[in-house]
C-alpha cells in the first residue's frame, strides 16, 4: 500500500477534491468532529468532501 500526505492551502474541501483527482487516489481518508448547528447550516468540509468526491471516502471521527 502505497499511502501519502499532502499539506495544501486553499478551500479545504476543493483542495482535497483537486489534489485526489491530480493524483488518482484510490481512496481520501478525513477527519471530522461532531457536527454543530452552523455544520448543517453551511456544511462541513469532511461532509462536502464525502458528497462531491469521485473516490471512496472513509471519515474518521474523533473519539471525544
Amino acid at each position: 500500500m502505497n499511502a501519502q500526505h499532502h499539506v495544501l492551502s486553499g478551500t479545504v474541501y476543493d483542495s482535497v477534491l483537486e489534489t485526489a483527482d491530480k493524483l488518482g487516489a484510490d481512496v481520501i481518508i478525513i477527519g471530522a468532529h461532531q457536527p454543530k448547528l452552523r455544520d448543517y447550516l453551511l456544511g462541513a468540509n469532511a461532509a462536502k468532501v464525502v458528497r462531491h468526491s469521485k473516490q471512496s471516502v472513509l471519515m474518521v471521527r474523533s473519539a471525544g
